[in-house]
């Protein structure tokens, strides 16, 4: 039983110790990754109960998966194992500027060969959100039926269902596929989470409200809310009322005295969001708690083990916010 329910794509890491090419680089640092993955640790650091659902291949880093989920309690019962397929990997460099090289090697994962009879059998009980990004329906046919799969199944139970695009084009046979699948699952789900960028690519619109409106006024879309995160300049809610009116939230980026690592920033946006949502926090304070983990994230190395618990959330607002 769980408060939230993600899946998504878990893989090893390795940072590079020295500035540069990444093809010059000799020495790494070993560790864990994946998107969905950051979501779920930075939920269940603030003390949220949490399934994360994959496959990993029976190997090292399958293993290290394994034991990352133990540490931070999240519930890994429906964490398939796979003896034929190995679980991916990246690369990740050093940069001045907080935006790293990196190299994937992630075609024919465990993951993407995810059993989705399996997933008949997953336990809603006490769930309230379900949270799905767009790698999983990326990576194989498998994945994308995996996503539609959960969808249904939420849907029955009346969840919830929050959804970050999480664009990556490498993944996908085209970006046509990749703009049309993901634009399907979107309409699917009730709070839809691209980055500015992202929604720029996904709706061919500029402005953040013409982004939104393209999901919220769509009459064949679930959508009930959509917040834009604009990187460095701050975030955006629009969200439909009971009543059929929209309410608008907007803030300002959070500002930091040093950006060390980009990657994972967003991912921690989103657990903030997410985290608010369950506890029943207004539109602005998701935005609020959403802008502070990202902040928190992008000043450190590595992409979730900057993400806080909520002492440590709270020592942030008091700097920031006091």
């Amino acid at each position: 039983m769980a408060e939230l329910i993600t899946a998504g794509e878990p893989m090893g890491l390795f940072i590079a110790q020295d500035k540069g090419k990444l093809k010059r680089v000799k020495h790494f640092t070993s560790r864990i990754a994946g998107a969905d993955l950051n979501v779920a640790i930075g939920v269940a650091r603030l003390k949220h109960t949490v399934k994360f659902i994959s496959q990993v291949g029976n190997d090292t880093f399958g293993e290290q998966i394994k034991d990352l989920l133990q540490v931070e309690k999240i519930d890994l019962k429906d964490l398939q194992t796979s003896s034929t397929w190995k679980t991916g990997f990246m690369l990740k460099g050093l940069a001045d500027d907080g935006r790293p090289e990196t190299d994937y090697y992630r075609k024919g994962s465990a993951a993407a060969h995810i059993n989705l009879k399996k997933l008949e059998f997953l336990d809603f009980s006490e769930t309230k959100i379900l949270h799905l990004g767009g790698i999983l329906a990326g990576l194989s046919d498998e994945g994308y039926q995996a996503t539609l799969k959960l969808i249904e199944l939420a849907r029955k139970q009346d969840i919830q269902i929050t959804f970050d695009p999480n664009l990556r084009p490498t993944i996908w046979d085209s970006e046509g596929l990749m703009i049309k699948r993901t634009n399907e699952i979107a309409n699917l789900c009730d709070v839809v989470m691209p980055n500015i960028k992202e929604g720029r690519i996904l709706t061919g619109k500029t402005a953040v409200e013409d982004i939104a409106d393209y999901y919220l006024k769509n009459s064949n879309s679930n959508v009930q809310q959509v917040i834009i995160n604009l990187v460095d300049d701050g975030s955006y809610s629009k969200h439909r009322q009971a009543n059929g009116s929209y309410q608008i939230e907007r803030i300002a980026a959070i500002k930091i005295p040093e950006i060390i690592d980009r990657v994972g920033a967003g991912d921690g946006f989103v657990a903030g969001v997410v985290s608010a949502k369950l506890e029943d926090l207004s539109d602005r304070e998701c935005l609020q708690r959403g802008s502070a983990i990202g902040a928190i994230q992008m000043q450190n190395l590595g992409d979730n083990e900057g993400l806080p618990d909520k002492e440590q959330l709270a020592e942030f607002y008091d700097r920031k916010f006091s």
